[in-house]
């Protein structure tokens, strides 16, 4: 590809820093649509298709695949989502059997046309899609690696890229939009208060291989420390020698202490804390590549829009990955922004005029907020071992399993229908 020329200008109409998952496949939504878009990022983008397989894994929701769909990435992925078919949710102690109460959400419930709760795709998977398309459309320009600055003014942006191949590089646009991730350098400059809540916990995330199929089977097993995910992968012809064809990721929920101490953990010994936590329902274990820890905590972002400038995924929010809500509400972020943004380009309007902006917040504040609340009042009822409260969860579990409008209100939330 021939190097773009120093000190060109560009002009757009709506310039997104981060190319990540979320900010990637809102540029590629807008840019079908026919708004010229330019994505900056500054990490160079090849290097995050390695082939290794590190078995981090996306669950995409119902809700958040049509976007994916709607932006022509779905259909570029290099290998198959595995569906999620059913989700069983129960509480227990490290190494004892589950308590016999329990909740069970099976995607039948909710009639033949719902379809799967979700999808689970690894990482690397995504990141192949929307390196190769983003490349393809038109209407997007993509520089990275590349460090932006970016000037926001009453009637429009600047953004000049001032270091990497492209330096030199200013785009002129009418919004930008931040999809940075958590430490957004767009947000803080913004001024945008943050109030953090820490959990003292730390998540661990890695891949298995199993004896037995999953048969498309979620389980989110609540335990004193925090909760296990066991979440279904489609086959893998690269997790181990010959490749794998059981394979799942794991979600694993420490106090920060305990977690450290899981991490230095050989192979042989991590795989056994594993499978006290598992259970034997897929038979024996393995796990497969490498392994991740990220410590966890809530962040709520007071607003969402500044002069000229959109929040969008991480940027805007953070949530306890307790139900897997966190890559679906930046995708929620993304569906309502290109929304807004294709309506006033078909009319010819400002697309970072005040009040359309205030019409995004309006639109994706109020849900995040009360995700944030949900998933924080989750986290904070199961990651304890008080026998008064366990007791009461353990009732609460079983009683929504045997209310049918209940639980199909919480799996079409969880569907982000």
């Amino acid at each position: 590809m021939p190097k773009r020329p120093k000190n060109e200008r560009l002009s757009a109409d709506v310039c997104i820093v981060g190319a990540g998952p979320v900010g990637g496949t809102l540029a590629c939504r807008l840019a079908l649509a026919g708004i010229r878009t330019v994505v900056v990022d500054r990490a160079a983008l090849p290097p995050m298709e390695h082939p290794d397989f590190d078995g981090r894994a996306y669950a995409i929701a119902a809700g958040s695949r049509r976007l994916l769909e709607e932006s022509g990435v779905w259909d570029t992925l290099p290998e198959p989502a595995c569906p999620i078919l059913e989700i069983r949710v129960s509480d227990g102690r490290v190494g004892r059997p589950a308590s016999p109460l329990f909740l069970h959400f099976d995607y039948n419930e909710l009639g033949a046309d719902a379809g799967p709760f979700g999808w689970m795709l690894e990482a690397r998977a995504l990141r192949v899609a929307l390196n190769a398309y983003m490349h393809e459309l038109p209407e997007l320009t993509v520089l990275a690696p590349a460090v932006a600055a970016v000037e926001r003014y009453d009637d429009g942006a600047t953004v000049t890229i001032t270091d990497g191949p492209d330096s030199g590089t200013v785009i002129d646009c009418q919004l930008v939009v931040a999809a940075e991730g958590r430490q957004s350098p767009l947000r803080r400059a913004a001024g945008i208060p943050v109030t953090h809540l820490p959990y003292h916990q730390t998540g661990i995330v890695c891949a298995i291989s199993h004896e037995k199929p999953h048969n498309g089977s979620a389980l989110e097993h609540f335990l004193p420390a925090g909760p296990f995910a066991q979440l279904p992968m489609s086959a893998s012809p690269d997790a181990e020698a010959g490749g794998a064809p059981n394979v799942s990721a794991i979600v694993w929920t420490e106090r920060t202490a305990d977690a450290a101490r899981m991490m230095a953990l050989p192979d042989a010994a991590f795989t056994r804390e594993i499978a006290r936590r598992l259970g034997d329902h897929l038979g024996a274990v393995r796990t497969v590549g490498r392994r991740w820890s990220y410590p966890l905590s809530a962040m709520l972002v007071h607003r969402y829009v500044d002069t000229r400038l959109a929040l969008v995924g991480d940027a805007a929010h953070g949530i306890h990955p307790i139900a897997g809500q966190g890559l679906n509400l930046g995708f929620r972020d993304a569906i309502a922004l290109a929304d807004l943004l294709i309506e006033a380009a078909k009319d010819g309007r400002d697309l970072g005029a005040p009040m359309l902006l205030e019409r995004y917040q309006r639109r994706t504040r109020p849900a995040n907020m009360v995700m944030l609340a949900a998933t924080d009042a989750l986290d904070r009822l199961f990651s304890t071992d008080n026998p008064v409260v366990r007791l009461a969860r353990d009732v609460g579990i079983a009683a929504v399993h045997r209310t049918p409008a209940l639980k199909r209100m919480f799996m079409r939330q969880a569907m982000g229908l």
